[in-house]
């Protein structure tokens, strides 16, 4: 009895195993002969889609984020509205001088020529005049005078030690070798603003500052007045930016404030330097001066247009309007993640001055991808191309 229980289950598992092996037969002939390869293939892409990582993931490597030059810049912060500025490339103020005669004289040597390189101090003329040499010849009899009365007083403080001379005696020559130094240095400081000149009255006039000279005003043999013009030197490094803006303008800018300018040369970023209300002439508007921030100024007198913002500038983020890319119709920038750049989908605001405002979508403590953001976006697009295929 116990034998023929023990054949009965048997059979009944091998019943079992023919129905599943049957089944799983009528499965594969139900479809078809392609079967087998489309569920290798479909397991295949199931692999590969999880080998290339998330939805707009893009793999870039440190080297080759580098070779792309792709400029991963952080999230900023600033707002506002953006005003458009006219303006040109202008000299500053020290950058050109006008140099003068300090006494009048005889024009003994003309030393410079127009076009010329000069350095700070370097001699453009050489004068002779009798003015300058009454002034040092005050000056050496001033500085005899404080020496006479420099050992009267020193010969007066020995023999008052010495009970022969009374005080009241070396008081006196005190205070008359005091005079006589404050004379010397009047007469000494006449003389070098006379342009230090030597014993006969020759002196040299220099230039204030370096540069190139525009113009020489005087020949040898002439003679040229105390204020005369001699020669005209200016600086051609040494140019600023100069807007005209609107008069409301001057209380929204300030000094160190970011600007945008476009040149002959392209564009480049600035920095407000200086604003001046009311110093734009007739018609009352503001000036606003600015330099350059690592890029140097196209020549003197080249129209350039300027683009600064103003309102808040504290507020909301802000991100590079080059960062901001569309992707299958959504605004996204891209977020540097492990081993690349991840796609994020943004709301994007108001643009001022090269930046575009993020009301939604990023944090402001994201790195994300600046210069160059559009390869990652070319990369995005063809990686899908190829999987499409």
């Amino acid at each position: 009895m116990r034998q023929r229980t023990s054949n009965k289950t048997l059979l009944i598992g091998g019943a079992a195993a023919v129905i599943l092996l049957a089944a799983g037969g009528f499965y594969l002939l139900s479809r078809g002969p392609d079967a087998a390869p489309a569920v290798a293939e479909s397991n295949a892409a199931e692999a590969e889609g999880q080998a290339d990582g998330p939805e707009g993931f893009v793999e870039l490597s440190e080297s080759q984020i580098q070779g792309a030059n792709i400029l991963v810049v952080g999230v900023g912060r600033g707002g506002g509205a953006e005003v458009q500025l006219a303006g040109r490339v202008e000299p500053m103020v020290d950058a050109r001088a006008a140099v003068a005669a300090s006494v009048g004289g005889r024009v003994e040597r003309v030393l410079v020529s127009p076009g010329q390189t000069v350095r700070i101090g370097q001699p453009l003329a050489s004068l002779v005049s009798g003015e300058a040499a009454t002034f040092r010849a005050d000056a050496d009899a001033a500085a005899a005078q404080t020496e006479a009365a420099r050992q009267v007083y020193e010969r007066n403080r020995n023999l008052a030690e010495q009970g022969v001379v009374a005080r009241q005696e070396v008081e006196a020559s005190r205070a008359q070798l005091l005079s006589a130094e404050a004379g010397a240095r009047a007469a000494r400081a006449r003389s070098s603003a006379a342009g230090a000149p030597n014993v006969a009255g020759r002196l040299s006039v220099t230039s204030p500052i370096a540069g190139v000279v525009t113009s020489v005003q005087v020949g040898p043999g002439g003679f040229v007045a105390q204020g005369g013009v001699v020669a005209e030197v200016t600086n051609p490094a040494r140019v600023e930016l100069v807007f005209t803006a609107p008069p409301a303008l001057a209380v929204d800018v300030q000094a160190g404030a970011p600007l945008r300018v476009s040149g002959p040369g392209g564009d480049f970023d600035a920095v407000v330097t200086g604003v001046a209300a009311g110093a734009g002439g007739a018609n009352g508007g503001a000036v606003i001066r600015a330099r350059p921030t690592g890029s140097v100024l196209p020549p003197a007198g080249s129209a350039v247009s300027g683009a600064i913002v103003t309102g808040d500038t504290t507020g909301g983020l802000t991100v590079p309007s080059e960062a901001v890319q569309t992707v299958d119709g959504n605004t996204v920038v891209f977020v540097q993640v492990a081993k690349g750049f991840q796609s994020r989908p943004v709301l994007a605001g108001r643009q001022a001055g090269g930046r575009t405002e993020i009301l939604r979508g990023l944090t402001g403590s994201e790195r994300i991808a600046g210069t160059n953001a559009f390869l990652l976006k070319a990369e995005l697009a063809k990686g899908e191309a190829e999987h499409g295929h």
